[in-house]
């Protein structure tokens, strides 16, 4: 997994969030990454349409849907990510040994099977219930500041 989904969903809190349009700069800085990654992200999002986009010297991101109707499955889908995957595979299936033939195929399907559990769960969690848990995370710290 790159860090696109990250980008994605900070992106979609924060213009749940502040509801208006949110220029690719403003987003960057609150993301703390550069404007063209937001851009990149933001764009496979539009082409889904959970956000729009408003051109000029005003421009920037909307959200189009409710916050209660984006599940992190969507933005998931949205970018195509797989959350579970190697980048190297162990043994050779031409070789005359079972294990080392086999275990990389064995593996891919044990990746597969752990990235649709990642999804399934991805589906009960929403845009709206995490900016509720970012308000209550800075409420829980700012009662411990004043008691502090």
């Amino acid at each position: 997994m790159n860090s696109d989904f990250c980008v994605a969903v900070h992106g979609l809190v924060f213009l749940k969030h502040k509801g208006c349009t949110i220029s690719s700069e403003e987003l960057a800085e609150n993301i703390c990454t550069n404007p063209a990654r937001v851009r990149k992200v933001m764009a496979k999002l539009k082409k889904v349409g959970l956000v729009q986009t408003k051109e000029g010297k005003v421009g920037g991101y909307t959200s189009v849907e409710q916050a209660e109707d984006i599940t992190l499955y969507r933005v998931a889908e949205a970018l195509d990510i797989r959350f579970v995957e190697a980048s190297w595979r162990s043994g050779d299936s031409d070789m005359n040994c079972m294990i080392a033939s086999g275990m990389a195929d064995v593996m891919d399907e044990i990746y597969l099977n752990l990235n649709d559990m990642c999804l399934e769960k991805l589906k009960t969690i929403t845009i709206g219930e995490i900016e509720r848990k970012l308000i209550e995370i800075r409420a829980q710290k700012q009662a411990k500041a004043a008691v502090g």
